[in-house]
């Protein structure tokens, strides 16, 4: 096989491989799959509302202990993710992402409602030809009703 013919190890351009790990956050946490985010973040450091939790066995028991979780196994919620900006530097293996979140909840006894919202701030490498987070730092700036979402409600701000 020549030079020009063979695939990159990972063929997802790296603006779309990041930006589809960022949606792969989103879908584990609302699917109230913690052992999945703990895979995901393995490598990674996650920033909340706390100190930093570091690893991913670490990131999946801060998710079972502050979630709430329903019948459905979910914690009932939607995580929309807007302006996305990822910068890349390929020679380094890098890129950085900023982004919105805003997470929306029902339950049948609670209309759909936003509950959160607030910024990401990414880090990521690419290693053995695949993108990994590296960091993932959540301020939220609006909270609205979590009382059905935390098991310990955040402060209102």
């Amino acid at each position: 096989m020549s030079a020009s013919t063979r695939m990159p190890a990972d063929p997802v351009p790296s603006h779309r491989a990041v930006e589809n790990l960022i949606a792969r956050y989103a879908e584990l946490v609302d699917d109230g799959d913690f052992a999945g985010l703990g895979a995901l973040l393995a490598g990674a450091a996650f920033t909340g509302s706390g100190e930093p939790v570091i690893g991913g066995d670490a990131i999946e028991k801060m998710f079972r202990d502050t979630l709430i979780v329903y019948a459905d196994c979910t914690p009932r919620t939607q995580h929309v993710t807007t302006n996305v900006a990822i910068e890349v530097d390929e020679q380094a293996g890098t890129a950085v992402s900023r982004s919105y979140v805003t997470v929306l909840q029902a339950l049948p006894e609670l209309p759909l409602q936003p509950i959160a919202g607030g910024r990401y701030h990414d880090r990521f490498e690419r290693r053995d030809g695949q993108w990994h987070f590296v960091e993932r730092r959540v301020r939220i700036t609006l909270v609205g009703d979590v009382s059905r979402h935390l098991r310990r409600a955040a402060p209102q701000r």
